[in-house]
């Protein structure tokens, strides 16, 4: 059970490590109040291809990631609870 214990943690480190890499390279989203009064378009080349970039893929795996932070967090509380 130690071991267990011991090999989870190390994985939950790497993913804390990894996340905040990735949540510290994303560009900042904020359009500034011009943004807020004009708008943004959505049927522009970007908007529809979005995923694709790499703020895109960015996107996903701080998604991705941020999940496997939670689960892990409950998997680790469950097994120092026994």
């Amino acid at each position: 059970m130690d071991i267990l214990k011991s090999i989870i943690t190390v994985i939950f480190v790497i993913n804390c490590l990894i996340l905040i890499v990735i949540c510290l390279m994303q560009s900042k989203d904020d359009e500034g109040a011009s943004g807020a009064i004009v708008g943004g378009s959505s049927s522009s080349f970007y908007e529809k291809n979005k995923g694709r970039t790499k703020e895109g893929k960015l996107k996903r795996w701080t998604i991705i990631l941020g999940i496997t932070f939670v689960l892990l967090t409950i998997v680790l509380s469950i097994l120092y609870m026994l």
